[in-house]
């Protein structure tokens, strides 16, 4: 994939911290390299396809933002998907509608992505048919 997805959490229409404890319970099984020491990460899914992850932490506060770019479809899909939903995040992809979770997230969204929000089951193959759909 050449373009980059955003993992977001919005509250009140604004983005609030991610837990970074997650991040790492989540990718550490799939890690190839990198760290959340350094804000990036490689990751691998059991398929081998490949992700780098972006994730610079803001202190105390968490990370504001995880951007996965360089992902490979199939298994790593799957991947983002569990991390997105483990970390309460919307998918905002660099082009496209905003992916969400749970219908109860709509209404944090900014104004400007609500409406468009499309409602996806938190899997590889439901995040590939949001793609497809785009």
């Amino acid at each position: 994939m050449s373009y980059s997805i955003f993992l977001l959490r919005f509250r009140d229409g604004e983005v609030v911290p991610l837990d970074t404890g997650t991040l790492r319970r989540v990718t550490e099984p799939c890690l190839v390299a990198g760290g959340q020491e350094e804000g990036f990460s490689q990751i691998r899914a059991e398929d081998e396809g490949e992700a780098d992850l972006y994730h610079e932490s803001s202190g105390e506060s968490g990370m504001s933002c995880v951007t996965a770019t360089h992902f490979a479809r199939g298994a790593m899909l799957g991947v983002l998907s569990r991390l997105a939903a483990a970390l309460g995040a919307s998918i905002v992809p660099q082009c496209g509608r905003t992916l969400i979770f749970r219908e109860d997230d709509r209404p944090h969204l900014p104004a400007e992505l609500r409406e468009k929000a499309m409602l996806i089951a938190p899997t590889g193959d439901a995040l590939q048919a949001a793609f497809d759909a785009a």
